[in-house]
């Protein structure tokens, strides 16, 4: 297997939350008729199948789940507005979820915005007229606090990403990585006088796949050419993105002859693939040697060249 790395998979924690949520609405409904509180109980009923849609629209993700969260903390909020005016609700517990909400559902600075405008908003929907100073200390000092917590875990992610070898979509390395392992193999080629060949793979159907057929059949696309090209390659060789629907595939210490037998090994490995939405899988290839004697810039410029050309011919 190539050095590759498996693309993790997606979890949806959200849709686990907001399903557990809708059920602990329905659940509040029901007790407060067991209760015979009848006055209390429309607003969990109304707000338990608004929690329901949230929850189906978190689970299709992207533009989706942002629409979810929207959902969620509109209901979380008219029901911490709903409770704070009463004295026996513990009004102290109920005024420290709305800075944890929204810092959970929203972007950073829209959630800081949003909690410190709804702040007096907050104070007066407190059974007392004149509420305590402590009380919206201890409201600011929570904003302060979950700000800070958020704050680190996006500084934690951005870090992530930048030191990630790995191309957020597919089973490969990604483009910055790929030129500085390219840069290192050919260092270590030059100095133990090695052959050095790579393979360029085009996925022309990947252009248009996300515009005719949508994200899933994109990400089928992509799953199905890196999964077959780590089973036929060798553990130090390097599949990398160069560009959007371009690959390639670095193969150090490999002549013209076992590069050649790769190239066959793989056209014939993605012939039988057929996807639902796009057919048989398409691909180009093209074959580029290392010269000896070449420089570093030089065989990069001649890598780029033979990529331009390869995404805008139809000949393989």
């Amino acid at each position: 297997m190539p050095d590759i790395e498996p693309r993790q998979t997606r979890h949806r924690p959200l849709t686990l939350v907001l399903a557990i949520g809708t059920l602990l609405l329905l659940g509040q409904s029901l007790w407060f008729y067991l209760a015979g509180e009848y006055q209390r109980m429309p607003l969990p009923a109304l707000l338990a199948p608004i929690m329901l849609m949230a929850t189906l629209l978190a689970s299709l993700g992207g533009g989706h789940a942002r629409t979810a969260a929207y959902m969620v903390l509109i209901c979380g909020f008219l029901l911490i507005a709903a409770e704070l005016p009463r004295p026996a609700g513990l009004p102290a517990l109920w005024i420290g979820l709305p800075p944890v909400l929204a810092l959970l559902l929203l972007p950073l600075v829209p959630a800081i915005l949003l909690n410190l405008g709804l702040a007096p908003v907050w104070m007066a929907l407190l059974d007392n007229p004149r509420p305590d100073a402590d009380v919206l200390l201890a409201y600011l000092s929570l904003v302060a606090m979950a700000t800070l917590a958020s704050w680190g875990r996006l500084r934690q992610q951005a870090l992530l990403r930048a030191t990630d070898p790995w191309d957020p979509e597919c089973r490969a390395v990604s483009r910055s990585h790929l030129h500085e392992r390219l840069a290192g193999e050919l260092d270590r080629t030059e100095l133990l006088g090695q052959s050095l060949s790579v393979l360029l793979i085009h996925l022309p159907q990947l252009e248009i796949a996300d515009e005719q057929f949508g994200p899933k059949a994109r990400q089928a696309l992509l799953d199905a050419l890196c999964e077959t090209a780590a089973g036929r390659c060798r553990a130090h060789d390097i599949l990398g993105r160069a560009g959007d629907s371009v690959f390639w595939l670095v193969m150090p210490n490999t002549t013209e002859s076992g590069a050649l037998l790769v190239q066959q090994r793989l056209s014939r490995a993605f012939e039988p693939i057929i996807l639902v939405e796009t057919g048989p899988l398409e691909t180009r290839t093209r074959l580029v040697m290392r010269h000896a004697g070449e420089d570093q810039s030089s065989f990069e410029h001649r890598l780029h060249t033979a990529t331009r050309r390869l995404t805008t011919t139809r000949d393989s």
